[in-house]
């Protein structure tokens, strides 16, 4: 038998439960295994499981199922939702996302007194369902149950050009993530995002973070992905450093603002980065690579991330609120020359560059030991 694997976020991995379930699954046949979204990219890296999980290409989970259906027999989506309502809806959609009629087994939430194995679709695997059951102490139900559940509490109403789409699973002060940009805060038990000519303009049961509607700009309601809370919860990660090599001539680059896949900066040598999340999330990330990131950052803080690292050699400036774009703006425009990277002679000089920039605007700036508290 094929067998193609999605891992799908961090949860799953930093368990144990991917590699334990990877491993029992070749002992029914050729495994396949792939990353579906990014955010797990560094949680298989910390556990050394690259040479076992593809992350080098950056695949939504649905693109990743429909790839591995091409040449696969059966494909399990592994997860590890915060709550079986969530990990439930997040199969749900990404099926539905695929849109194929495609033999699909979730196991979700392996760990836990909850946790269940999915038989999507109307296929017929009784032979492995039931020796995983057993293996893994899990129950099977069918995708006819779990539709129900997920149907009953999320879902879409349109009229016209406004869209109304509840959001499943929420809790008061998790942050709300569209498409990679915190949007928001959940302020209620329950979550409704509401859109007029594909922009977010209410939630009932949240308050908006207008600087993020902004970055997100227009968005398709009705297939955007929606996270809420932390994107990485362990509270015990240990990351695994690995060697940098310098580039003969050093290579500095410039990240503003953007939800983008950071791990296309592993080979410079430095970045600046501005905004509190983007300095954040860059910084722990190219921690795994050794390389130092220059933060700008204003204080306003979302935490996306449970945890994060820092090189000691990394500087993050916190500038007066506000004022983290009005510098970006400047040092992307007088140190970087509208360019997104440029070589520098070393890091310390872009550091002196960069905090002699903005001591000649007379704006006040902190230099910030840890993001996270």
């Amino acid at each position: 038998m094929k067998i193609g694997v999605i891992v799908h976020g961090p949860g799953i991995i930093d368990s144990g439960c991917a590699k334990k379930i990877i491993d029992i699954l070749k002992d029914y046949g050729q495994v396949t295994c792939r990353l579906g979204g990014t955010m797990g990219r560094t949680a298989v890296i910390d556990a050394n499981l690259e040479d076992i999980i593809n992350i080098e290409d950056k695949l939504l989970p649905s693109e990743s199922i429909k790839l591995l259906s091409e040449d696969n027999d059966v494909l399990f989506l592994l997860n590890y939702g915060k709550s079986t309502i969530t990990g439930h809806t997040f199969g749900y959609k990404v099926l539905n996302n695929a849109g194929k009629d495609i033999n699909l087994i979730q196991i979700e939430r392996p760990k836990e007194e909850d946790g269940v194995i999915i038989q999507w679709n109307n296929h017929d695997n009784r032979y492995i369902l039931e020796e995983l059951s057993q293996r893994l102490s899990l129950k099977v139900i069918s995708s006819e149950e779990v539709t129900k559940i997920v149907e009953d509490l999320t879902g879409f109403n349109r009229d016209n050009d406004i869209v109304e789409r509840k959001v499943a699973g929420v809790s008061p002060d998790e942050n709300i993530m569209m498409n990679g940009i915190i949007i928001g805060k959940v302020t209620a038990d329950s979550l409704t995002i509401i859109a007029e000519n594909n922009r977010i303009t209410k939630m009932i049961g949240g308050k908006i973070k207008q600087h993020g509607i902004e970055k997100l700009g227009k968005v398709d309601l009705t297939k955007a992905i929606i996270k809420t809370g932390l994107l990485r919860t362990s509270d015990n990660i240990k990351p695994r450093r690995m060697e940098h090599h310098p580039n003969k001539q050093l290579k500095a680059v410039f990240l503003n603002h953007a939800a983008e896949d950071i791990y296309k900066y592993k080979d410079a040598d430095i970045l600046v980065s501005i905004g509190d999340d983007t300095t954040l999330l860059s910084s722990d990330i190219l921690y795994r690579f050794n390389i130092p990131v220059i933060g700008i950052t204003d204080g306003d803080l979302d935490k996306v991330v449970l945890h994060g690292f820092k090189l000691d050699e990394s500087l993050i400036i916190q500038l007066e609120s506000g004022y983290d774009d009005i510098i970006g703006k400047k040092i992307y425009e007088e140190i970087f020359n509208k360019n997104d990277e440029k070589t520098i002679k070393s890091i310390n000089s872009l550091k002196k560059d960069i905090l002699n920039l903005i001591s000649d605007t007379s704006i006040r700036y902190t230099i910030v030991d840890k993001q996270l508290k």
